[in-house]
């Protein structure tokens, strides 16, 4: 039996009622659908950011938000450059098996 991840309407029980993030999901497809959730609804596509912006937007969700940060970047729904200075939203539709898209 395979599983499909949940919906990104699906993470709103991970939320309290002020918004807040209760707990990053350990499960990885629950994670997934949360962090492309917060990409979503966070991040503009096609627009920079700088690792503060990045910050003070994950802040407002989770107090461990250099994790989300982090899983943002591996999942590959945000890129960043080689010296970490930019961070940019990425479209994932099409990614085959969670790949993670390359980073200019």
């Amino acid at each position: 039996m395979t599983s499909h991840p949940p919906s990104p309407a699906s993470v709103a029980d991970l939320f309290a009622a002020d918004g807040r993030l209760k707990a990053i999901p350990r499960r990885a497809a629950r994670r997934e659908a949360l962090l492309a959730h917060l990409a979503a609804s966070l991040f503009e596509t096609g627009r920079d950011y700088r690792e503060p912006e990045v910050n003070e937007a994950l802040k407002g969700v989770h107090e461990d938000f250099p994790a989300l940060r982090r899983y943002l970047v591996t999942g590959g729904f945000l890129s960043r450059t080689k010296d970490g200075a930019a961070y940019r939203r990425q479209q994932r539709t099409g990614t085959p098996g969670g790949a993670i898209p390359a980073v200019a």
